[in-house]
């Protein structure tokens, strides 16, 4: 009997190893112990649907394109394939200063509107927020003066400061709801992009633990000082990681962390050079050995090619740097809108307009079974 007994639990640990290594893992569960059933919901089905592909996003879709601006239905992916993306890009930046509009000019009633669209139609939202630094004297997010983070650490001479401007995140985060009055399910990125030279929170302006410290006590402070149950967490460096020593060197803790990722663009303009996807390739297949460790979702939370020159660059050179990783989503970069007195050669898009040098690629990549758009999503139910 106690041979039997061992043997099924030998089986049965068996199962449970071979179902994990293969993707179909039992459900796993945000880092916040108390958030809302439809975050909970949320997370377990975007594991799920990793199994059938990723979704597919672009930052302010729904608020202005490269020829439009707050026009009712309108979208640049729309205007190519005739349907969203599956997540949407926002901003939080504005809010800490008392303005209307974000860093991007939004208003943030629109802004509101937008995210509670996408929520009634299947989607996902996600949010940024290129905070202005706590130094004042008219410092962007783009500061980078050293000790920044350790101002706003308890017992900095900034702390008070930027717990009004969390208060003040916190404010917009709860006024974001479904019709039924909940919680709007946010994918929350902060700090992103923190392993470059160019941020007030980046590498190169403080230390891991001060960097760590400032992760942990925003966390907490969202969570258990504001009850913002609503947050999957997203831990986004660079792509400038070669190890998953490298890659873990700022992580805060799985307690504060629910999606791990990367940003990554082509800059280059050789279209022949293969350095872009190589790359991408490579820290996918970092983080995803790390993620399956730690159960947590892996995803591209950035990336783009300004103005794509390269005609085939949808499904050969970025496809290919995906390959065989089941990561959760891939967002793109904004169509920034055309101002009049915008220069051609200074116009910014990440997504093609009909007749430009990638659109046919662009529908290709659309068209693949593993790029899920909100068609694709909506009928998923993603917060049930």
């Amino acid at each position: 009997m106690k041979k039997q007994s061992l043997l099924n639990s030998i089986i049965s640990l068996l199962i449970i190893l071979i179902f994990k290594n293969l993707g179909f893992a039992q459900n796993i569960f945000p880092s916040d112990k108390a958030a809302t059933k439809q975050t909970i919901h949320l997370y377990q089905n975007l594991k799920k649907l990793a199994t059938n592909g990723f979704m597919f996003g672009h930052q302010d879709d729904l608020a202005y394109g490269l020829h439009w601006q707050y026009k009712d239905d309108s979208s640049d992916v729309k205007i190519i394939t005739g349907d969203y993306p599956a997540l949407f890009g926002w901003d939080l930046a504005g809010l800490e200063s008392n303005e209307n509009k974000n860093i991007d000019g939004i208003p943030f009633e629109l802004e509101k509107k937008f995210t509670q669209w996408v929520y009634e139609h299947g989607g996902v939202n996600t949010y940024t927020w290129h905070c202005l630094s706590p130094l004042g004297d008219g410092k962007t997010a783009w500061d980078t003066t050293h000790g920044t983070i350790k101002s706003i650490l308890p017992g900095g001479v900034n702390h008070r400061l930027y717990n009004q401007w969390l208060d003040k995140a916190a404010d917009f985060l709860e006024k974001l709801r479904g019709p039924n009055g909940e919680l709007i399910p946010i994918l929350f990125r902060p700090f992103h992009e923190f392993t470059g030279n160019w941020f007030w929170w980046c590498q190169n302006t403080c230390t891991a633990s001060d960097f760590i410290k400032l992760w942990r006590y925003e966390i907490h402070y969202l969570r258990d000082i504001k009850h913002l149950h609503n947050l999957l967490i997203v831990y986004n460096p660079s792509d400038n990681f070669s190890s998953a020593q490298d890659f873990m060197a700022r992580y805060p803790g799985d307690d504060v962390v629910d999606i791990l990722s990367f940003d990554s663009y082509q800059k280059n303009i050789n279209p022949t050079s293969d350095s872009f996807e190589n790359n991408l390739n490579n820290c996918l297949s970092i983080i995803e050995k790390i993620a399956r460790q730690k159960d947590k979702l892996f995803a591209i939370a950035e990336a783009g090619y300004n103005r794509i020159p390269d005609a085939s660059w949808w499904t050969e050179k970025l496809m290919k740097g995906i390959g065989k990783y089941r990561i959760s989503y891939l967002l793109i970069w904004r169509n920034a809108y055309a101002y009049p007195n915008v220069k051609e050669k200074d116009i910014q898009y990440y997504i093609p307009p009909k007749g430009d040098v990638s659109a046919k690629d662009f529908i290709k990549f659309y068209d693949l079974k593993n790029t899920l758009f909100l068609k694709d999503v909506a009928k998923e139910k993603l917060y049930k």
